[in-house]
């Protein structure tokens, strides 16, 4: 089997995009469906057993790839990475802001070190690997970059970091277009919903009684896929976007579009997922229900 996208073969041909935080989760999934559209994937991520991993899934399906372990919080690596990709590679056409990570607390319970990890990794690294994939390469060029954010529009209690993170790296996607739109740079951004995606799994019990009861509160009845998310990425980074910019789509169902305590949502039916990468892993904490 191969990856199973709804856009053109060889979409990306010959162009050089990186991925962050591709070595799990929703970084996986797009760069297998990058690959299988063309493109030449560098992956970037912490772990370099997991980036490997994910090489090896797109070698053999047929893909080209490349990878570098990188702390997207540090300023000089960030730096060294694009500009190693840059001499090995040539330019870079597409960056997806992918990487970051967060842990459920309430804002009491927060402490400044933990405030302050989840800020650096899910804005300020954003921050970093843009600017110097603009400042090393898309300037000159053009290119597309698309920023992975969150539903935090009516706030986000019990992430109340992740929220002023993603709230910020929104603002930073609607400056940069407007920066950067003079170079032929588009920036825009995907906010996903509530998506059955490995890093569910990293929650603790208590966290998981509560995300099994996500799907009531979706107008379509279900979780959305890491290919849904992966969709709208590619869908921005193609040239059918090419005058989008400086917006955010949501991948959420509808979740964010109403209140279930004025409007009860009815029982859903004509549950129909899109279901386009090959290699997806159902979350062990969904691995007992149909989705």
């Amino acid at each position: 089997m191969t990856y199973q996208s709804d856009l053109r073969p060889n979409l990306f041909k010959n162009r050089n995009i990186i991925v962050t935080g591709a070595g799990s989760g929703f970084g996986r999934c797009n760069a297998h469906e990058l690959a299988s559209l063309g493109a030449n994937v560098l992956m970037v991520g912490r772990k370099l057993d997991k980036l490997e991993s994910v090489r090896n899934e797109i070698n053999d399906d047929g893909g080209q790839c490349d990878l570098a372990t990188c702390d997207i919080r540090d300023e000089e690596a960030v730096k060294q990475v694009v500009a190693g990709f840059i001499d090995k590679h040539g330019e870079i056409y597409g960056l997806v802001n992918n990487a970051g990570g967060q842990f459920p607390a309430p804002l009491a319970d927060i402490s400044k070190n933990g405030w302050n990890a989840v800020v650096n990794t899910n804005l300020t690294g954003g921050f970093l690997m843009a600017r110097e994939v603009f400042n090393q390469s898309m300037s000159k060029h053009g290119g597309s970059i698309v920023n992975i954010v969150a539903d935090m529009w009516r706030g986000m209690p019990g992430m109340g970091h992740s929220g002023a993170a993603r709230a910020g790296m929104v603002n930073f996607t609607q400056t940069a277009s407007y920066e950067w739109g003079h170079a032929g740079v588009r920036v825009n951004a995907v906010a996903p919903g509530w998506i059955a995606s490995s890093g569910m799994d990293t929650y603790n019990d208590a966290y998981k009684v509560i995300l099994k009861t996500l799907k009531n509160y979706v107008p379509l009845g279900r979780l959305g896929n890491e290919s849904e998310i992966s969709a709208a990425i590619s869908f921005l980074l193609s040239d059918s976007a090419r005058y989008i910019s400086g917006t955010v789509i949501n991948v959420d169902g509808a979740s964010s579009q109403g209140n279930t305590a004025v409007y009860p949502l009815p029982t859903a039916k004509n549950l129909s997922p899109f279901d386009g990468f090959h290699r997806a892993v159902t979350p062990e904490l969904f691995k007992d229900e149909n989705q």
